[in-house]
């Protein structure tokens, strides 16, 4: 096959592959089953001043080449708790770790915080957890793709890692 026609097949493909296959695979999850998470965490802080958080999660990513994921909910949202706890399990953290930073934005009942996502276009908030992903230029790349975790409780460990790994590269 010559240069060309192996770069014809090749550029072929690229266009063909849909966009899940060119992004980071996810790690396999041990997981099998929600109901086997241990208890899962609290992970919003009421007190946190979520500007400076999500101003330092992105700075971070910056230098790290990373991505943003910026997650809101609130401690009273069984789905964000469980999100928080599949992402600590021991087979995803390393991953999660290696392709974001990830800050949590407490949203109290809708009622806190809530410039942030307003600042990315996103004026109301249809349920938690909702989830931005920030590129290191501070762009939004799950653009619409928002609010597809708020019914976590209904889905396998598998399909929410499966789910972050749309967007890194």
């Amino acid at each position: 096959m010559t240069p060309r026609l192996l770069a014809a097949a090749l550029a072929t493909l690229m266009i063909a592959a849909p966009v899940s296959a060119l992004a980071a695979k996810a790690p396999k999850v041990a997981l099998k089953s929600l109901a086997d998470l241990p208890t899962p965490p609290y992970p919003y802080d009421e007190k946190a001043d979520a500007e400076a958080d999500v101003a330092a999660a992105l700075k971070r990513a910056r230098k790290a080449h990373k991505l943003t994921l910026i997650d809101f909910g609130g401690n009273w949202c069984a789905d964000c708790r469980i999100f928080a706890g599949v992402i600590e399990q021991p087979d995803v953290k390393p991953w999660v770790d290696k392709h974001y930073e990830v800050v949590t934005v407490n949203v109290g009942r809708y009622d806190k915080n809530m410039q942030i996502p307003a600042r990315y276009g996103v004026d109301k908030l249809k349920g938690v957890p909702s989830f931005l992903v920030v590129d290191a230029k501070g762009k939004l790349v799950n653009d619409g793709a928002f609010f597809a975790l708020t019914d976590a409780r209904h889905m396998t460990p598998q399909s929410i890692v499966d789910w972050l790994a749309q967007w890194p590269k």
